[in-house]
């Protein structure tokens, strides 16, 4: 019994010990830096592009802008024709209902010391025209709403005419003509906005 005992605790205490150092049991595996050496190696050995690869997707993103760049172009000259043909309107449209709701005469023109004249590229100022003399002066009119001037080398014409009056009634003072606007870089993109004697806006479709 006592030599039964003996072994039983030397088999105890050896199982204790592959419990403590797992590497024991196996003198073939490898070391854990051997392991991490391994995968650096396999990954160091994967390959990047290619030469040809490198090419090819160089010649396709080149043929992508070539073809998008000119569209994109044309995109955003449309986007400002559209924009200023807008403006143009809501002007128009502002200058009228202040002329009916405020019984005054209200002109629309471009501006140059007070005085209107034919360059309607310029900034465009709505006014009440309170001594009906044709002119904006501080002292005696009314400013109401000023548009910016268009975009350098885009153009606005209102042919024949420097200036567009309202009368209380709503209706033109003035003859009727047409606003047209020509961007610089596409001049097919050009819009017009066209005035009646009623005041009737009949603006030209978009291209």
């Amino acid at each position: 019994l006592h030599r039964v005992d003996r072994r039983q605790r030397q088999m105890c205490i050896r199982d204790r010990s592959n419990i403590m150092h797992p590497n024991s049991l196996d003198s073939k595996a490898p070391p854990l830096a051997t392991n991490n050496k391994l995968s650096l190696n396999h990954f160091s050995k994967q390959k990047g592009f290619s030469l040809v690869e490198l090419m090819i997707t160089i010649a396709v993103a080149a043929i992508v802008i070539t073809v998008a760049v000119p569209s994109l172009g044309g995109f955003m000259v449309q986007m400002r024709v559209d924009n200023e043909i807008s403006q143009l309107n809501r002007l128009v449209l502002t200058a009228r209902n202040s002329a009916i709701s405020m019984e005054q005469n209200v002109i629309i023109c471009p501006l140059v010391n007070g005085a209107c004249t034919n360059n309607w590229s310029n900034q465009l100022s709505v006014f009440i025209d309170n001594d009906n003399d044709g002119n904006y002066l501080a002292a005696t009119d009314t400013l109401l709403k000023v548009k910016a001037a268009t975009v350098a080398g885009d153009t606005v014409t209102y042919v024949g005419q420097n200036n567009i009056r309202f009368a209380p009634t709503g209706r033109l003072a003035n003859a009727p003509s047409t606003f047209i606007f020509c961007p610089s870089s596409d001049a097919t993109l050009s819009r017009a906005v066209v005035l009646s004697i009623s005041c009737l806006l009949y603006t030209s479709p978009s291209h």
